[in-house]
């Protein structure tokens, strides 16, 4: 068998786990691979004295990698943006094959990356950088090859749907975020999780997979988890729907969906019964019709799982000498399709409405009317006289599917009202018909 030299920068939780199952499973990865892969060289910007590197040589230096002559692969796993697009580029510079679990460096500057891996002809291979240890950009690319796909959605980022879950006991945000921070599923600067940035990422991703676009992640709608209450997750359950963090791309004439928020999706719907840190993802295609991708978006030795499924890919080609057989999008350079993103107030989407009312007569019948005027259909209105306090309670509304524009209007004409107190709280809702 020939040997394939693999470099690692990052020694962090993914890198780590990386290094561990490599290791670990080395033979068992050389017989599906026909190839033996070989570890050189280690970098990381901090030691790990709990790692058991043996004659493996480690340097702090993580451009060390890079330089060697005799690495093949470089497994990029230090994270961030401009230090690993410098890393990414020399390494691509430098005549090496590229795999990485960094999605942020993909979702904003993955359209320079690969055209610099199609000129120099090496690979960049990415699989880690979404839901973790779950193959779907391979299903996406690869298994979804023969469809026209309509549409992505999904639950990807763990720390917020952790979060979501835990609310449904009626616990406050800010204190089960405390919570997934102590349990290590939260950063101390949870931002890119609760806010969605993280997920946009990955969405940013997959719908250039799923649609054949270039990547476009500034162009994209992100609202995160922050604002959502106990009382907005126990009242959506009474309506017959969970409050999911999810990520949606859509292709429609007009151009692609690309949004990121808080979303009322039926629980009788297999992606409503995915709690915990766990991620899934929704596919449609003409062909195949829904597919879901369900398991572990994060962790260790699951996302290692992913970066040595690429690895092995990658190696495959060194051992053969031959071309890499799969577009970094899924499509060929010459065959990505320029289409825009629309903007937010385009979307389509059903709403669920909080709005908190003075208890007057006639509100519901003022409420009714402006919806009824912006072309709004309601298609379930909840109000419960327990729950008036201080001359005021809160009206529930689930609407029919409408355009974001005018909902936009509705609001702003509701919060006009001298009926009504306060902002409307608006939660999109998705039924994936």
């Amino acid at each position: 068998m020939k040997d394939v030299s693999v470099g690692i920068c990052g020694l962090g939780t993914v890198g780590g786990g990386t290094f561990n199952v490599l290791t670990r499973n080395a033979r068992l990865i050389a017989g599906r691979s026909g190839c033996n892969i070989r570890i050189a060289r280690v970098a990381s910007r901090r030691p790990r004295n709990d790692l058991e590197l043996g004659d493996v040589p480690f340097s702090t230096d993580i451009f060390d990698v890079v330089n060697d002559p005799s690495i093949d692969i470089v497994v990029e796993l230090i994270g961030g943006y401009e230090v690993a697009k410098e890393l990414v580029l020399a390494a691509i510079s430098n005549g090496k094959h590229v795999v990485t679990a960094n999605k942020a460096l993909i979702a904003v500057h993955g359209n320079e990356i690969f055209e610099a891996a199609e000129k120099a002809g090496v690979v960049v291979a990415y699989e880690a950088g979404v839901a973790g240890g779950i193959p779907v950009i391979k299903a996406v690319r690869e298994g979804m090859s023969a469809n026209r796909i309509d549409w992505i959605a999904g639950i990807i980022n763990g720390t917020g749907n952790y979060i979501l879950t835990e609310m449904r006991a009626g616990r406050e945000f800010s204190e089960v975020l405390k919570e997934a921070q102590e349990l290590g599923y939260a950063e101390a600067d949870p931002t890119f999780d609760v806010e969605g940035i993280d997920a946009a990422h990955k969405l940013t991703i997959l719908a250039s997979a799923g649609f054949g676009v270039p990547l476009q992640f500034e162009k994209g709608f992100t609202e995160g988890i922050s604002k959502i209450t106990p009382y907005d997750i126990a009242h959506a359950e009474l309506l017959g729907y969970r409050i999911k963090h999810l990520g949606i791309a859509r292709r429609r004439e007009e151009g692609i969906e690309l949004r990121v928020h808080p979303t009322l999706v039926p629980q009788s719907h297999l992606i409503a019964q995915v709690d915990g840190v766990l991620n899934a993802v929704l596919v449609d295609g003409d062909a195949v019709g829904q597919t879901m991708y369900y398991g572990p978006g994060a962790g260790d030795e699951a996302t290692a799982s992913a970066v040595i499924a690429d690895v092995v890919d990658v190696a495959r080609v060194v051992a053969s000498g031959s071309k890499h057989q799969v577009p970094y999008l899924g499509f060929e350079p010459a065959a990505l399709e320029d289409i825009s993103v629309l903007p937010m107030e385009d979307i389509q989407s059903a709403y669920y409405l909080r709005i908190t009312a003075l208890d007057r007569p006639g509100v519901l019948a003022k409420i009714a009317s402006v919806l009824s005027e912006h072309g709004i259909n309601i298609e379930s209105i909840m109000q419960k006289e327990s729950e008036l306090k201080d001359g005021r309670i809160p009206v529930i509304i689930l609407t029919h599917t409408v355009q974001e524009r005018q909902m936009n209007r509705s609001i702003e004409e509701l919060e006009g009202l001298s009926d009504i107190d306060g902002q409307v709280v608006r939660i999109r809702a998705e039924n994936f018909n």
